[in-house]
């Protein structure tokens, strides 16, 4: 059996060149913070790559994705072992485009602070789309539900550095810079099939028990030229996921992913490593989100 290396690893994922493809492998670690934890999280890696799978079939019909198979069996040797089965993923190669696509639909988080510092979420004074009438509601308490979802971008930072929101002007001139000629279309198309992305998933995800408050997309060319979806797509690691029997706006709410591990992390002194019964409390929530979504077990 040849071993592999990976050519890249992420704080959560490795990279395997496989020729005129990439195996994508979701590992156990978590990070929090932009910081990977001491822990690893059992079968988390797992839940990463089923669930993303799962959006994948759900939304081919409005965006492409990278996805080629996620059964070992159509990969090499090398990833026929166990710890590779259930969370590996071969994808096609694609020249992935330097932003991050945020798209939030209620207020929480990094823009539940802006807005309470300034009044915008992430310097957005509206909702794209929006009349001027129409703008960001005054008094919105955390957790409020947007009128329309928010575009906020941000550039990808390197591991250790933290991502940076920048304005959709700017998304632009980052991509004019490495696409000259370019920029503005990449740019609004990469609005306009997050912003699409997102309607679908969200009402889908309702009507299964589920809020998808925020959640980040990447995306990527082929090699003919066409806007892809790479990366994951919608896991507890990259969306915040809330239980909507539960949703009370007004303050945070209770989640499906990792809030488990930031909220312990912020409230107690800790060396980056959480005790056992939050990292079972994290993969437990994991699981509970997947059976809700797609009805099965893994």
């Amino acid at each position: 059996m040849k071993e592999m290396k990976p050519i890249k690893e992420g704080k959560v994922r490795e990279i395997y060149d496989n020729g005129d493809s990439l195996i994508m492998v979701a590992t156990d670690r978590i990070s929090c913070f932009d910081v990977i934890l001491k822990n690893d999280v059992t079968k988390k890696g797992t839940v990463l790559t089923q669930m993303s799978k799962f959006w994948f079939d759900l939304t081919k019909d409005i965006v492409p994705n990278h996805m080629i198979s996620v059964d070992v069996k159509d990969m090499p040797e090398f990833f026929q072992q166990e710890k590779y089965d259930g969370n590996s993923m071969m994808c096609k190669k694609l020249t992935m485009l330097p932003i991050e696509c945020i798209v939030r639909g209620y207020i929480t988080g990094s823009g539940w602070a802006s807005y309470q510092e300034n009044g915008t979420v992430c310097g957005i004074k509206l909702p794209e789309g929006l009349k001027e009438s129409d703008k960001l509601p005054e008094g919105l308490k955390e957790s409020d539900k947007l009128p329309e979802p928010i575009y906020t971008p941000s550039t990808k930072a390197e591991i250790g550095d933290h991502d940076e929101n920048i304005s959709f002007e700017r998304s632009v001139e980052v991509l004019e810079k490495e696409f000259p000629g370019k920029g503005q279309e990449y740019a609004e198309q990469l609005r306009d099939k997050t912003i699409a992305l997102y309607k679908k998933c969200a009402d889908y995800a309702l009507e299964h028990g589920i809020i998808i408050a925020d959640t980040k997309f990447e995306f990527g060319l082929d090699e003919d030229g066409n806007m892809v979806i790479g990366d994951e797509m919608l896991t507890p690691d990259s969306s915040r996921f809330w239980p909507a029997d539960e949703y009370e706006p007004g303050h945070g709410q209770p989640s499906f992913d990792k809030q488990f591990a930031r909220d312990w992390l912020k409230n107690n002194d800790h060396d980056w490593k959480l005790p056992q019964d939050i990292v079972d409390k994290t993969i437990d929530k994991y699981f509970q989100a997947y059976k809700m979504l797609t009805g099965k077990d893994l």
